[in-house]
């Protein structure tokens, strides 16, 4: 063990550290802490990632280790740990204050596993484009293959840093009122880049009088000058400077005659960047499918 060249046994060794190592942060730091990580702190930590990566991929005909991460001996081990953290998580429950299995979105072990394979992601990537060379055939095996790979490795990476910036927000209006003021998870008051007002409370209720859909006519005032007049229904947001309205609640009350409507605001800037990865992984797999049907038809033909 640990005689070149590293196999399965040394990739296991190295994600079990990793987890090792996570715990001991976990007991001593506590977990990590996502909302340290807002702009530009996240730009900050992305942008060195990269660097990191790179200068990982330039030494890895000096250092062994750095060439061993770029290999699939270093990547199944990796997602075999990813996998069982993940099925984990997706068989407890999930709070924001949680602790350890109930919150492994900060929990450091899971964050560790995750990071290196992001590195193996990178690794993989710049190795796959520096080896491709420029004839057409490697260009149609190499294309698919980057695309989805870089796609991955985008979608993760600004999802998680981009995390840090994610704004969830609930605004009562009153028919008639402007109101720039929300409130947070923890019921603290946020001033607003724009003002909304309720101008009418939409109900259409079934015969039993249980409500079939319930919506609010608005009017939205931004600091750029922007008066928009529109109806904000549930599951049909709107989109106003970069936020998103979703009708969320009214006085139950009153019902048909609430005199208010709770909207809830979400503003999320790195979404772009995470659907841009999502996308790339999309045309990666579609190029896939055209070239395979190509591939087929010229051995077919031949």
């Amino acid at each position: 063990m640990w005689t070149k060249p590293f196999g399965m046994k040394e990739g296991f060794l190295i994600g079990g550290g990793l987890i090792f190592a996570g715990l001991m942060l976990e007991m001593s730091v506590g977990p990590l802490v996502w909302d340290a990580f807002r702009w530009p702190v996240n730009g900050i930590v992305l942008a060195g990632f990269l660097v990191l990566i790179a200068i990982i991929f330039l030494l890895r005909k000096k250092v062994y280790g750095f060439q061993f991460i770029g290999t699939y001996k270093a990547a199944i081990p990796a997602l075999v740990y990813a996998i069982v953290l993940t099925i984990i998580m997706g068989l407890t429950r999930q709070e924001v204050n949680g602790t350890w299995l109930n919150n492994m979105l900060s929990l450091w072990p899971f964050v560790l596993i995750y990071v290196y394979i992001a590195v193996i992601l990178g690794q993989i990537i710049l190795r796959r484009t520096v080896n491709s060379q420029l004839s057409t055939l490697n260009l149609k095996r190499d294309v698919p293959f980057i695309l989805n790979h870089l796609g991955l490795f985008l979608a993760m990476t600004t999802a998680t840093l981009g995390n840090a910036d994610m704004q969830r927000l609930k605004m009562i209006t009153a028919k008639g009122e402007p109101e720039w003021r929300a409130l947070t998870s923890q019921q603290e008051i946020v001033e607003m880049p724009i003002a909304i007002e309720l101008k009418e409370f939409i109900m259409e209720t079934y015969d039993d009088g249980s409500p079939r859909r319930f919506a609010s006519d608005i009017q939205i005032l931004t600091k750029t000058g922007k008066n928009i007049k529109t109806t904000v229904e549930v599951n049909k947001p709107v989109e106003v400077d970069g936020w998103k309205i979703y009708q969320y609640g009214y006085d139950t009350q009153m019902g048909a005659m609430s005199q208010t409507s709770i909207l809830e605001l979400v503003s999320d800037p790195w979404l772009p960047l995470v659907y841009t990865g999502i996308y790339m992984m999309l045309a990666g797999a579609l190029c896939m499918f055209i070239l395979g049907k190509g591939v087929k038809r010229k051995l077919k033909g031949s």
